[in-house]
């Protein structure tokens, strides 16, 4: 049985999660590969129940799309995921086939810091059995200023 290429992609409410999902799609129609997004959650507690937990992830999920592109795109076999686990483990266990492409966004940082890693996207460079892209968040920026037609925004500080 031959299995159909899959690009899996992290997604959380940030702005490198929604650049990784951004390239996940842009890689999966490339590829002609099912598109799977991933959402994981963890814990539960009396204060908030497991049930607000998986709900929230599914949303976050759903305002993802929307964000990116006005929902799922239509042109992909989407396969959307909630899980409950870790993030990192959670991405390992599903990108699990030789062919599988897993994209993370890298994790926040300013104009002039570098990226700092999560700690998903350490565990998911450790523990990856297929091939992984890390996304900065800025390849978004950028795509989208392009597309309007705007030049990279640049800080200009004049003194007085």
């Amino acid at each position: 049985m031959i299995e159909e290429p899959r690009v899996v992609v992290g997604v959380n409410d940030t702005l490198s999660s929604l650049a990784a999902l951004h390239r996940a799609v842009d890689e999966a129609r490339a590829r002609g590969a099912q598109l799977v997004p991933v959402a994981a959650w963890s814990g539960g507690t009396e204060l908030r129940p497991v049930s607000e937990l998986e709900y929230a992830a599914h949303e976050r999920l759903a305002t993802a799309f929307d964000q990116a592109f006005g929902g799922l795109p239509g042109d992909l076999t989407v396969l959307p995921l909630v899980v409950r686990d870790l993030p990192g483990p959670a991405l390992t266990r599903i990108a699990d086939r030789p062919g599988d492409l897993l994209v993370l966004g890298c994790g926040h940082r300013g104009r002039r810091e570098p990226a700092r890693q999560s700690s998903t996207v350490r565990h998911c460079l450790t523990h990856a059995t297929c091939a992984l892209l890390v996304v900065d968040e800025t390849e978004l920026l950028e795509s989208l200023e392009a597309a309007v037609g705007l030049a990279p925004a640049r800080v200009v500080i004049t003194a007085r």
